[in-house]
């Protein structure tokens, strides 16, 4: 059985979905990060990085949000979760969630977690300023070039779109201007209009 490392209020829940979606058995704990269990020692020895999600394999540990969309999409693959009949298709959604996590992610961080790249406050309040216009820069670049539709892929739902999903949860506290971006807004709700969905988020509410 898999065991999955998730926390309220983070990235985690994309893969999270994956896993429900895929009908995989594994069993989910929580994370508390508000008393940082995220660095104690238990936890630093399943991910000494320090950060959610952690998915414990019978091969071992994976770490990283792309990393596990894929992993479940092939380990699942009746669950049609990944274009795996398609390897242009298959690296199209990947090129799409390495976007979501190493461009859109970090722009979001520079509000909540500054301190990992500043420890000056004005600077941390500089870049927190910056966020509202760089996430709407991001996400102005996915509703015009990446986003196929209805789905990220166009037609075939994939992971991807649980991780868009996840991200477009942060963009109103991030200071974006939703109007701006109506397919991402309809991606959103038809995502939530699913009572899968609405299950596993209410874990991280």
């Amino acid at each position: 059985m898999l065991t999955y490392y998730y926390a309220q209020r983070t990235c985690a829940l994309a893969a999270h979905l994956a896993l429900e979606h895929a009908g995989a058995n594994y069993e989910a704990l929580a994370v508390n990060f508000a008393v940082q269990a995220q660095r104690s020692p238990e936890f630093l020895a399943i991910n000494p990085k320090g950060r959610v999600p952690a998915l414990v394999t019978e091969r071992g540990i994976l770490t990283e949000i792309p990393a596990l969309l894929l992993y479940v999409a092939q380990r699942f693959p009746e669950a049609g979760l990944a274009p795996l009949d398609d390897i242009f298709a298959v690296a199209q959604m990947q090129a799409f969630n390495s976007y979501l996590c190493s461009t859109v992610h970090v722009a979001h961080a520079h509000r909540v977690r500054g301190a990992r790249w500043a420890d000056d406050p004005a600077a941390i309040e500089a870049m927190k300023a910056k966020v509202p216009q760089n996430m709407t820069d991001c996400m102005l670049l996915i509703e015009k070039s990446m986003l196929q539709g209805p789905w990220v892929l166009g037609d075939r739902y994939s992971v991807a779109d649980m991780y868009l999903y996840t991200i477009s949860g942060w963009l109103e506290a991030d200071g974006v201007e939703t109007r701006l971006l109506p397919g991402i807004m309809d991606h959103r709700t038809r995502m939530r209009s699913d009572a899968l969905v609405q299950r596993v988020e209410a874990l991280y509410l």
